[in-house]
């Protein structure tokens, strides 16, 4: 009788132990670093707890959900989009957001991943349609830097507030043309390319032309300044000449030394090109005289 009593005690504990552990368990929560766990009490929303560690609920009576505390990326369908100068371009977009408000974001959204994509998709492509429709094709291409997402992402503004989420950037991985008009987009812009291209060789050929006839103004200036001195120059030493000429004849000691300097220079101009070096002159020659009598003196 005494085994029987201690065999039910034992089982008693063990019972016990058992629902001990069935309560603690359904009583610790678990909230790690990524995640909200949200307590509902009979289907209502009582907290929300954002700290990770271990905290405590009421077994049976309190659930607990969970929700992504960290940034979330969406891959945006692709779609197409029409510029301000009615040219269609096809857009790959993706997008980061995060749960700012886990209340709100469960009373709009009843906490779904999927229905917040859905609104996020809407939000974003019809503030894309909307920015790009306001932009050219080269304005699209060009604000690929950063300006373009920036613009989309302003468009959204703070509409996102009212689900309690947060969107934290808009990037473009893919913006290009339909591929039925690639072709013939790419040999316009080579078209204008070369358009430009030869509207800079004009403005070169333009401007060179300009300079190389600047340059041959100058030169002429410069040669014609030049010549004008020579000229000046020759007419002085021609007149220094004279006057040298001048003083000595009117010298009779110089004018006889430059007489002599005279036909020296005579003989040796009729000498020029001969092999004989022999200068044969006739008594009556006015060279042989001028030597004769400078001989003679």
């Amino acid at each position: 009788m005494e085994k029987t009593k201690k065999r039910i005690g034992l089982w008693v504990a063990l019972a016990a132990l058992a629902v001990a552990l069935f309560v603690l368990s359904g009583s610790v929560i678990v909230t790690r670093q990524n995640e909200y766990a949200v307590i509902r009490q009979f289907g209502r929303v009582v907290d929300i707890r954002d700290t990770a560690g271990v905290s405590l609920k009421l077994p049976l009576i309190q659930t607990v959900d969970k929700m992504p505390n960290t940034v979330l990326l969406y891959d945006l369908p692709v779609s197409d989009v029409i510029t301000q100068d009615k040219k269609t371009m096809v857009a790959d977009s993706f997008l980061l957001w995060k749960i700012s408000d886990p209340q709100r974001f469960i009373q709009t959204l009843n906490g779904s991943v999927a229905n917040a994509e859905s609104r996020l998709s809407n939000l974003v492509y019809n503030s894309m349609k909307n920015t790009i429709s306001r932009m050219t094709q080269t304005e699209v291409i060009t604000g690929r830097d950063g300006a373009l997402a920036q613009a989309i992402r302003d468009g959204v503004g703070d509409s996102l507030d009212q689900y309690g989420i947060q969107l934290i950037a808009v990037e473009t991985k893919h913006l290009d043309l339909p591929d039925d008009n690639k072709e013939a987009v790419y040999q316009r812009m080579i078209s204008e390319r070369n358009n430009i291209a030869a509207s800079y060789t004009a403005e070169g050929e333009s401007d060179a032309q300009m300079i190389r006839s600047q340059t041959d103004k100058e030169v002429q200036i410069m040669l014609s300044a030049a010549k004008a001195d020579a000229e000046k120059l020759e007419a002085e030493g021609e007149a220094e000449y004279m006057r040298l000429l001048s003083e000595a004849y009117s010298d009779p000691a110089k004018a006889e030394f430059y007489s002599f300097v005279r036909s020296l220079d005579a003989a040796r101009e009729s000498l020029n090109g001969r092999t004989d070096n022999v200068l044969i002159l006739d008594r009556t020659s006015p060279l042989a005289d001028i030597f004769y009598n400078n001989t003679a003196g």
